[in-house]
């Protein structure tokens, strides 16, 4: 399965619900916490899954890049330890190919929770498990990522007491940096800026408006979170991908939708 990148980071992203709101409420009651929705399209963020947490989900797009056809795929992760006390560690695993089920590849985040809705996180995506003759370009990529949801009283939601707005600022290898073989192949260079980053804003107590840049490409969209409880979730997710002629052949629905649990 090839353009696989863009997509899994899509699943990535919408799969991690920031931070377990039974676990932080009585210890940082004094800061305005983010919202539950999703915080970014295709970006990776500071927080990260915690406490005893399992996440799944499946993304996909329409077109994949430089194809006539969509692409998809599917995870599943655990979130462990405390980011507040010490760390927390995110573990994933995600199928590359959903017709032939024998390519997969492992993600690995470390995140630390600083105080007052600050949080950063360094990690590796697609650390590929595979036999030689199922060969991917799914490349691994090593990110370090910082994200904030804003303090100002003009951007707090006083019916939840969360802060509307949020953004998360990152620099990585990897398809943060370098573009596909299809992009060089089309004059379009063959390296994008190495830093990433997103903006949300909560719209109506409702959802959140996301913009990204992931390094190669401008994407925006929407996320939708549904509270199941105070330990679980799902999130909603989908966007438009590739908004400038920076890389692939024009822009393209994205989306998807996961949900996890706190056990």
């Amino acid at each position: 399965m090839k353009r696989f990148k863009t997509i899994f980071m899509l699943l990535s992203a919408m799969l991690v619900w920031a931070m377990p709101k039974a676990a932080l409420a009585d210890a940082f009651c004094e800061w305005y916490l983010p919202n539950i929705h999703g915080k970014s399209l295709t970006t990776p963020v500071g927080w990260g899954a915690a406490y005893g947490s399992f996440f799944a989900g499946i993304g996909g797009t329409d077109p994949a890049p430089y194809a006539d056809k969509g692409d998809g795929a599917l995870g599943f992760g655990i979130g462990v330890g405390n980011p507040v006390k010490n760390l927390g560690l995110q573990v994933s695993i995600a199928s590359l190919d959903l017709s032939s089920w024998d390519r997969y590849a492992l993600n690995l985040k470390v995140h630390r929770y600083l105080g007052a809705s600050n949080s950063i996180a360094i990690g590796v995506e697609n650390l590929t498990i595979q036999d030689s003759s199922s060969p991917t370009d799914s490349d691994a990529s090593y990110f370090i990522v910082y994200s904030q949801g804003v303090q100002d009283c003009g951007v707090i939601n006083r019916k939840t007491n969360k802060t509307k707005l949020h953004y998360s600022i990152g620099i990585g290898n990897g398809r943060f940096r370098d573009k596909s073989q299809y992009d060089i192949d089309a004059g379009k260079g063959k390296h994008g800026t190495t830093i990433f980053g997103n903006v949300a804003y909560e719209l109506f107590n409702e959802l959140n408006v996301i913009c990204d840049w992931n390094g190669v490409n401008l994407n925006a969209g929407i996320s939708k979170a549904i509270s199941l409880g105070d330990k679980s979730a799902m999130v909603v997710t989908v966007g438009v991908a590739d908004l400038t002629d920076n890389s692939g052949d024009g822009a393209r629905l994205i989306g998807g939708v996961g949900a996890g649990i706190m056990l």
